[in-house]
C-alpha cells in the first residue's frame, strides 16, 4: 500500500531523470496523488495486457500502463490480489484505454468466460463496443479468433469460437441478471448507485477468480454513492496504514485550498496554478496539452473547472458510513494499539454472503475487559481451512466458533474433517452474541487495536430481525461484515460450554 505524489515534475517525461534541452514537452504526473493497492501480490499479467494492446495498435501511456500493472497484480496462488479495481482521473485523459487493454486481455490470455462491460448511457457502451470492435478487427489473429460480433441493439458484444464473450450493457437495477461475469467493467462509475450494485455484486459470486473494476471522473453528488464508498475505503486504508486487502484505487486530483486555508497555505493546491493540472491530468503531454487545459479555465467557473479537470470531487453521505448501531467515537475510545488476548482465547470465522471475503477473528480476556481482534482477512474462502488448522496448532483455543446458518457454514465440513472441533451456535444464541457485544461497547468492557477492517465493518452494518432480538446485517451489498461478525461469535466463544482443547501456547 502506497501514498504517492507524482515522481515527476513539470518539464519531465515519465521515466527519464530529466528532459532533454530540446524537448520543451510538458508532461503531467504518472502516478496518482492517492494510490493504495493490496500488499499481496506477487506477479502481475499487466505487461501481457499492455503488450497485446500494442499488438492491436493501442499504445499506452505510462500511467496506463501503471494502472493496468498495479490493478492486475496476482498472488501467490494466481488470483487477483485485488478483486475492486478503481480509477477516479479527469476526463479525456484516457481511461478508455485501460478499459480495452484489460477487456483484450481477458477475452483472448485471460481465458474470460464472460465480461460485462456496463455505462450509465447506452450511448456510451456502444461507443466503447465500436473501440474495442476495431482494434480486434484489425488485428489479424484475434480477428480470426471471433466467432461473431453482435450488432442488435442493446445486445452489443464480442464472441469468440471458445464462448467467451464480451457484452456491452446500459446500467440498471435489473441489467446483469442472470449473467455470471468473470470481469465487471463499470465505465462512468461516477454515476453509480446501490440499485445497479445490487442486481451486478451477485453476478460475481459462482466465479473463482472475479475481478470488478470501475472507472470514471470526479464525484458529482448524490449520484456518486459507489464512488463515494471505494474512495472512503481508500482514504481510511492510507489514513491509518492498514492496506484494504481487496481493492486497488487510484485517484488523480489535486487537494484544494479550503476556505479556512491561510493566504500563505502550502499544504494544498491552486485551482489556477500550471502545476495543478499537471497533477491531476497524467495525459497531458500525450493527448492533452497543458496551454489547452488552462485555457478551459477562461471558460468555465472555478468549481467546475476544479471537478472536471483536477479532479476535485463531490462525494455523498452514505448510510454505510454512518454508524448506525454503535457509534463511531464509542467504538474508537475503545482502542487499544497495545493489548493483547489472554487464556484462553476462542475464535471464530465468517465470510461475506458473495463469498468474495473471509474473516478469522479472536477474543481472549485482557485485564477486566475482553479483548477482540480481526487475525486474518482475505479474498475468498479456499484458504480458511488451511489457515484455521495453524492456529488451532500454535494457540489452542478453547472454542472455533462458525454460524452454521451464515455464510461460512458450508466450511464447517472441511474445517471438521481437518480435525477441528467446531462450535454450532443456535440462532438465538447468535442473537444472544450480538447483544452480549453490543452491551460489552456499551459498558466500556471490551478493547481492540482499531483496525481498519473491523472499524468499515462497524460503519456499514446494520441490525435484522432475529425473533425478539436482532443480529448483524450489512447496509450495502459491497459492504464486508465478516470481521465484524466474527469478532462478535469469537466474543460469545468465550463463554459456550465445549469440550476441553487443551491450553493455548504462549502468546
Amino acid at each position: 500500500m502506497t501514498l504517492l505524489s507524482s515522481e515527476k515534475s513539470a518539464g519531465q517525461k515519465p521515466g527519464d531523470a530529466a528532459s532533454s534541452p530540446a524537448d520543451n514537452v510538458v508532461y503531467g504526473y504518472q502516478k496518482p496523488r492517492l494510490l493504495t493497492v493490496p500488499p499481496t501480490a506477487l506477479s502481475s499479467a499487466g505487461q501481457e495486457a499492455v503488450d497485446l494492446a500494442a499488438r492491436a495498435g493501442l499504445t499506452l501511456d505510462p500511467w496506463q500502463q501503471f494502472v493496468l500493472d498495479q490493478g492486475m497484480g496476482e498472488r501467490a496462488d494466481g488470483n487477483w490480489a485485488a478483486f475492486e479495481v478503481a480509477v477516479n482521473v479527469p476526463r479525456q485523459n484516457g481511461k478508455g484505454g485501460i478499459i480495452e487493454a484489460r477487456e483484450l486481455w481477458g477475452l483472448f490470455i485471460g481465458g474470460e468466460k464472460l465480461i460485462l462491460h456496463s455505462a450509465h448511457e447506452f450511448k456510451t457502451a456502444k461507443a466503447a463496443f465500436k473501440r474495442i470492435q476495431a482494434l480486434i478487427r484489425r488485428t489479424p489473429d484475434l480477428h480470426k479468433r471471433v466467432k461473431q460480433y453482435r450488432q442488435t441493439v442493446g445486445e452489443e458484444g464480442i464472441v469468440l469460437h471458445s464462448g467467451q464473450e464480451l457484452r456491452f450493457i446500459a446500467r440498471s437495477k435489473g441489467s446483469g441478471r442472470g449473467f455470471t461475469g468473470d470481469c465487471n467493467v463499470m465505465d462512468e462509475d461516477m454515476i453509480l448507485g446501490d440499485a445497479e450494485m445490487d442486481a451486478l455484486m451477485p453476478t460475481m459470486a459462482a466465479i473463482a477468480n472475479p475481478q470488478i473494476w470501475y472507472l470514471g471522473s470526479a464525484g458529482i453528488g448524490a449520484p456518486s454513492v459507489q464512488l463515494g464508498r471505494l474512495r472512503r475505503r481508500a482514504l481510511a486504508a492510507l489514513g491509518d496504514g492498514t492496506p484494504d486487502p481487496s481493492l486497488a484505487y487510484f485517484e488523480w486530483s489535486i487537494n484544494a485550498h479550503s476556505d479556512e486555508c491561510r493566504p500563505d497555505c502550502t499544504e494544498h493546491d491552486n485551482v489556477d496554478a500550471p502545476e495543478s493540472v499537471l497533477k491531476a491530468n497524467p495525459a497531458v503531454g500525450y493527448r492533452l496539452t497543458l496551454e489547452k487545459t488552462l485555457n478551459e479555465r477562461l471558460s468555465m467557473g472555478a468549481a467546475g473547472f476544479a471537478r472536471e479537470r483536477l479532479g476535485v470531487g463531490t462525494y455523498p453521505s452514505d448510510a454505510a458510513d454512518s454508524w448506525q448501531v454503535i457509534g463511531e467515537d464509542a467504538w474508537r475510545a475503545l482502542g487499544d494499539g497495545t493489548s493483547k488476548p489472554g487464556d484462553p482465547v476462542a475464535f471464530a470465522v465468517d465470510t461475506t454472503p458473495e463469498r468474495s471475503h473471509s474473516a478469522i477473528c479472536v477474543a481472549g480476556p485482557s485485564g477486566d475487559a475482553t479483548h477482540v481482534e480481526v487475525v486474518d482477512h482475505r479474498p475468498g474462502t479456499g484458504w480458511v481451512v488451511e489457515r484455521m488448522v495453524e492456529l488451532q496448532e500454535k494457540w489452542g483455543p478453547r472454542a472455533i466458533v462458525v454460524d452454521p446458518g451464515g455464510p461460512a457454514g458450508s466450511l464447517i465440513p472441511d474445517l471438521e474433517r481437518a480435525g477441528l472441533q467446531i462450535a454450532q451456535p443456535k440462532t438465538r444464541e447468535v442473537a444472544q452474541a450480538c447483544g452480549q457485544f453490543y452491551d460489552a461497547v456499551s459498558d466500556q468492557s471490551l478493547v481492540h487495536l482499531d483496525q481498519a477492517p473491523l472499524a468499515t465493518a462497524l460503519a456499514g452494518a446494520d441490525k435484522r430481525p432475529l425473533g425478539d432480538a436482532w443480529a448483524w446485517a450489512r447496509r450495502g451489498v459491497s459492504t464486508d461484515i465478516s470481521p465484524l461478525v466474527a469478532v462478535t461469535l469469537a466474543r460469545w466463544g468465550l463463554g459456550v460450554e465445549v469440550e476441553e482443547q487443551g491450553a493455548p501456547n504462549l502468546w
